[in-house]
């Protein structure tokens, strides 16, 4: 595995013409990983696995351009229509490109979740100020068209891709494997070296998701949400730093504190162990907030659609 990656190549690509917005690292036959650059317009990893008739594009970033540009470099390596787009969660910044990808073709497949909340939740996810415009872009993301509940098997020819939701992150998280690569595309369930955005999590959910991922896909090539090209490791880091976080919480809650006494208590903790990952300055104060409301049952969450 590690000899694969050694070899790999990486094409660095720009849609806005300052700083590359992804670079594209091959980490399997016909498979490829979106890896973003935390300063550019990309927002989120995305990726892509060719098959024997098609192609199946894994997230869509948050700002078309850098889609586009993503399809472009698809067109170069295969002629293959895109068959599917398979959105990991519904988070805008894995999802904004989707109207790229279904203009040339490709049906979006997603956690039903996903479908019920793109339009609506993602308005809580924009950067301020709010516009008429930015919210009107949230309200007309191109939606998937099938949808599922645990999980679906796609197929590009005899190139079999699972897609099964697991809780945690967002209530609509889906893992995408390659069984015959041993790749695993695992959208925000997975933050390799970068603090995660909890404002959906339900962080015991997600451990125990993180425990079964371990135990399903293991030794594989693992694609995050935010980072680079990840290992079985790598789970376990990110795993400890939510099942830390719970803990020392829950120890200051006990103590009495609440509110920023709470925060300021824990922040140079987190700081000393995490300052050097990325996104610490924009989530760590906030994942102490969202995992106390968490432990006191008093955060909100995105509700459940009916079916």
């Amino acid at each position: 595995m590690a000899s694969r990656l050694a070899a790999t190549l990486l094409v660095v690509l720009s849609a806005s013409g300052a700083v590359p917005d992804f670079q594209l690292q091959k980490i399997g036959s016909g498979i490829w990983a979106a890896i973003v650059n935390d300063d550019g317009l990309a927002g989120g990893n995305a990726g892509f696995v060719i098959g024997d008739d098609g192609v199946a594009v894994i997230d869509t970033f948050q700002d078309p351009r850098p889609a586009k540009a993503l399809l472009g470099e698809i067109r170069k390596l295969t002629p293959l229509p895109i068959r599917f787009v398979i959105n990991t969660h519904y988070h805008l910044d894995h999802v904004n490109g989707n109207d790229v990808f279904a203009a040339a073709g490709a049906t979006i497949v997603a956690q039903r979740n996903v479908r019920a909340w793109m339009r609506t939740e993602n308005i809580k996810m924009l950067d301020p100020p709010m516009t008429p415009e930015k919210k009107a872009r949230v309200q007309s993301l191109t939606l998937p068209a099938v949808d599922f509940d645990s999980h679906i098997e796609l197929y590009l020819g005899s190139r079999r891709i699972n897609v099964r939701y697991y809780p945690g992150h967002t209530g609509s998280d889906s893992v995408v494997s390659v069984p015959d690569a041993h790749v695993v595309f695992c959208g925000d369930m997975l933050w390799k070296e970068h603090v995660p955005n909890l404002i959906d999590s339900s962080t015991k959910a997600w451990v125990d998701s993180l425990d079964a991922m371990q135990k399903d896909y293991g030794p594989s090539t693992w694609v995050p949400g935010h980072g680079g090209v990840a290992n079985a490791q790598d789970v376990l880091t990110f795993r400890k730093y939510l099942a830390d976080l719970r803990a020392e919480v829950r120890r200051e809650q006990a103590a009495g504190e609440s509110g920023d006494a709470l925060v300021q208590a824990l922040l140079p903790g987190l700081k000393s162990n995490y300052g050097k990952w990325g996104f610490f300055s924009d989530y760590a104060a906030a994942d102490i907030e969202q995992t106390a409301q968490e432990l006191l049952g008093t955060k909100r969450l995105p509700p459940n659609p009916e079916r």
